[in-house]
């Protein structure tokens, strides 16, 4: 069912928000910026029109994912924060202050399901739009974007066989206790004995001992999945794909593809990093696209499959087009874009190659290419993208695209705070002074 229309008329004995907190706060003047009636069109259409609970109001969740990613908060933190601080119940639309929480933090889970990652470019471009309207973002700042890639690391613990082994075993026997399927022996105890001395004699570098107990742990594995087959013939669906997991842990060897890295997070992949300090990274790659003046992020998408960067390309460049509404001239990338093959008319530039009639201000753009790594770091460090705790597939496409809106909000208010103390001192042009006024 739709979200109802808030109504205030028994808030009337209730403290008012414009009585507590004040209005030329930043965080206030960026809520009155944003255009919420974007998102009532878009996703009212997503709702019943039927009967059941009414839906909770569309700008409370997009204003409560615009603070997690913001101010780099958990589904639980935001909304107990939400509770504590009047502005940013202000910022999501609240005229009187609130006293219980308005939702519970699986309601953002459901939320973010329903809406999908497609949708939730909404999101993104919103900020984009609010910048340009503002003039932080000028339209000649769209013609040159960078482009890179990166590893959105999933919530995951380092796989090591011994650990899968284990988890996967205890996943069988519990789903098998579900389905009141009395096992033959469910290796709890010895399991978890083999594991332990796993680790120690591998971190003593006893190595004969570890892969000993190493395949102990895959015995026990396959005695399980032998006896969840003999005695439950016909799995439902999702029994059928913890079976299928399981023999495919206990077939996997060393140099295969297409491994599982993860119990609970098959989608997880093995990408080499290349650096002494994180040989590895497990996750998913992730395209950034930003201006490159200004370092405004302007596309943001996940890339399942580790593809190669070469071949990101052409979607990276149509997502900014989509997005802003102006195709790129110029595409400045690193060199591991060389031989990308990009049909379009951006004209592409791969660090380190330098025409002979190169001028110098093409060489200053060509510098700026590397502006795009701190961006990468803020993104990791600050908007929620260092480890990534959103299930499946869709989780991590979500991450990417709400981490680049996080950080878009985040320089929107550095803006509106230097445009303030600007005012106090320079005269803008009449339409700069009615889009800040209080």
């Amino acid at each position: 069912m739709k979200p109802k229309t808030p109504d205030n008329e028994t808030d009337l004995f209730r403290s008012q928000l414009s009585q507590i907190i004040n209005f030329e706060h930043r965080l206030c003047r960026l809520s009155r910026q944003i255009d919420w009636t974007v998102f009532e069109d878009e996703y009212g259409a997503l709702y019943a029109t039927g009967g059941g609970r009414p839906g909770l109001p569309t700008r409370l969740m997009v204003g409560l994912h615009y603070l997690k990613y913001l101010y780099n908060e958990s589904d639980e933190s935001v909304v107990e924060r939400w509770l504590e601080n009047p502005y940013w119940q202000y910022f999501c639309g609240y005229e009187y202050l609130q006293h219980e929480l308005p939702l519970h933090p699986t309601s953002l889970v459901k939320w973010r399901q329903r809406i999908g990652a497609e949708k939730l470019e909404l999101l993104l471009k919103e900020t984009i739009t609010c910048a340009r309207r503002n003039g932080a973002l000028k339209s000649r700042s769209l013609t040159r974007v960078n482009v890179d890639t990166t590893v959105q690391e999933k919530a995951v613990a380092f796989p090591t066989d011994a650990r899968l082994y284990h988890k996967m075993r205890v996943s069988l026997v519990r789903a098998a206790k579900q389905r009141n399927l009395r096992l033959r022996q469910s290796y709890h105890r010895v399991g978890k004995k083999a594991l332990i001395w796993q680790g120690r004699y591998a971190s003593a570098r006893q190595g004969k001992r570890a892969r000993a107990q190493q395949r102990k742990l895959k015995t026990y594995l396959g005695r399980i999945v032998r006896d969840i087959r003999r005695k439950y013939p016909d799995p439902d669906a999702s029994l059928q794909t913890l079976l299928h997991r399981a023999e495919h842990l206990l077939a996997q060897q060393r140099k295969d593809k297409n491994k599982i890295y993860s119990v609970h997070a098959p989608e997880v992949e093995c990408i080499a990093k290349g650096k002494l300090h994180k040989r590895y990274e497990f996750g998913c790659k992730a395209s950034i696209a930003t201006t490159s003046a200004g370092n405004w992020m302007v596309g943001a998408q996940s890339l399942p499959g580790r593809p190669y960067d070469g071949h990101t390309l052409t979607g990276a460049l149509a997502q900014v087009h989509q997005l802003t509404g102006h195709m790129p001239k110029a595409a400045f990338v690193d060199q591991g874009y060389r031989g990308h093959k990009h049909p379009g008319q951006t004209q592409i530039h791969v660090v380190g190659r330098l025409p002979k009639t190169a001028t110098r201000s093409f060489k200053r753009w060509l510098k700026r290419r590397t502006a795009i790594e701190p961006c990468i770091g803020h993104l990791k460090a600050d908007h929620r993208m260092t480890r990534n705790h959103l299930k499946g597939a869709q989780g991590d496409a979500i991450n990417v695209i709400l981490a680049a809106a996080g950080y878009n909000l985040a320089k929107l208010l550095d803006w509106i705070a230097w445009l303030c103390r600007i005012l106090r001192l320079v005269p803008l042009n009449p339409t700069k002074q009615r889009l800040f006024a209080s």
